[in-house]
């Protein structure tokens, strides 16, 4: 990477910079006990996780620079300043004094893999004996998900404020990337999640779609609330050059925790979505706001009337097809949770089948496996519509998909 090349104006344009994290032993904290604690519905395999992992990754090399949370938190922690920063600021969610001391003694490496492997506390005798553990530091085996803790908005940054405490580690983590790596450097930050801590002011980037350089998609969710909100389409539409924001009111359902769960764009005119969310009588309210209208908010009779109100027609593909059983089934596997490399080339997990299919016969997409493509078996042509699909049994068990598992840094216009 280098400076000046920050910048993300769409959910489809080619993409140039990508930052993923690779899980690792911080997946280990979560057991049976601890799992709701983590914000997890099941208990993933580490090994296989990785190899999952790493051949979604391989698939993104393909068309992008993927850079690693790892690898570049250790760029920053050998800045004297950004150490500082990082240590006193977890120390906020720790609260540690010793630990705070045991922290500014660690080299480098092996500070960074306690900011992400978290540390456990020094058991006494009655922990020994009841074999009881519990963390000083927290582990963060929620960070493959890197779009949730920041994104980047045009040249701009918005810095997540998650909506549990186990994730506020995250937070911090990409305000000192996005503050302190030189080939981070940015217009300024649209919101700062790391400082915020009041009640009704949280956001994870899965509720935040760029679909055009002057128009954002939000969705109000279980982990995103209306005070920031508020706040962030204020800042977008007064410095920023968004002109439209529509808002999706979602549930507060397991099922569907970020808006990335029930839509994501993938081509010029398609989006992939969960079709009870948005057509038919039970669909979700949508709120259309136009920057400068002293009329504020206005509903409207659903999601694809307020695209068309902004120039953006849109045509759905259903997530599972025609049948809701499948619909329900692939929503849970994150059959809508797509990323796009270019206009009309997503990455996704190849057990949605009905998904896959429907891809396919409705809007012209080739369906191809992810490892036939990595050997050379099969080209995509440079105008092709195509569906690279790879394996993620485990990775799915988290609760997200490949939108999730990417924050993008930089991407062409589409336009």
């Amino acid at each position: 990477m280098s400076e000046g090349r920050i910048g993300v104006t769409s959910e489809i344009g080619a993409l140039r910079t990508v930052i993923c994290h690779t899980p690792g032993n911080e997946l280990l904290a979560v057991t049976p006990t601890t799992r709701e604690d983590f914000l997890y519905d099941d208990i993933i395999d580490l090994d296989a996780a990785v190899r999952e992992h790493r051949r979604f990754k391989a698939l993104l090399s393909r068309f992008t620079e993927v850079h690693e949370v790892r690898d570049l938190l250790a760029d920053v922690i050998e800045i004297q300043e950004a150490r500082s920063f990082l240590i006193e600021r977890v120390m906020d969610v720790a609260r540690s004094e010793p630990l705070g001391a045991f922290l500014q003694e660690l080299p480098g490496e092996e500070l960074v893999s306690m900011f992400i492997e978290g540390r456990e506390v020094e058991e006494g005798p009655l922990a020994r004996v009841l074999n009881v553990q519990s963390y000083a530091l927290p582990p963060l085996p929620n960070l493959f998900f890197t779009r949730d803790a920041a994104l980047v908005v045009g040249t701009g940054v918005i810095i997540g404020s998650m909506r549990y405490n186990v994730r506020w580690t995250e937070e911090i983590l990409m305000k000192a990337l996005f503050t302190f790596h030189p080939e981070l450097q940015n217009s300024g930050l649209i919101y700062d999640g790391s400082e915020e801590r009041r009640a009704g002011y949280t956001i994870e980037g899965g509720d935040v779609h760029v679909l055009r350089g002057d128009t954002v998609l939000m969705g109000l969710s279980q982990r995103s609330s209306p005070g920031a909100f508020d706040a962030i389409a204020e800042e977008l539409s007064t410095h920023h050059g968004i002109k439209h924001v529509i808002v999706i009111v979602l549930p507060t359902d397991r099922a569907m925790i970020h808006l990335d769960m029930i839509f994501t764009m993938v081509d010029r005119n398609h989006v992939v979505v969960f079709p009870p969310a948005f057509v038919g009588p039970d669909r979700y309210a949508v709120l259309y706001y136009r920057a400068g209208k002293r009329a504020g908010m206005k509903e409207m009779p659903n999601l694809f009337a307020a695209l068309r109100e902004v120039d953006l027609p849109l045509e759905p593909v259903f997530c599972g097809g025609e049948r809701r059983t499948f619909q329900e089934r692939e929503q849970w596997s994150s059959g809508c949770n797509f990323v796009a490399v270019r206009p009309g080339v997503i990455l996704g997990y190849s057990r949605n089948e009905y998904t896959s299919a429907e891809l396919e016969r409705e809007a012209g997409y080739r369906i191809i496996d992810g490892t036939d493509f990595l050997t050379g078996d099969v080209e995509i042509e440079e105008d092709e519509r195509a569906a690279l699909l790879f394996e993620g049994a485990e990775l799915v068990r988290g609760g997200g998909g490949a939108r999730c598992m990417t924050m993008p840094v930089s991407r062409e216009d589409p336009w």
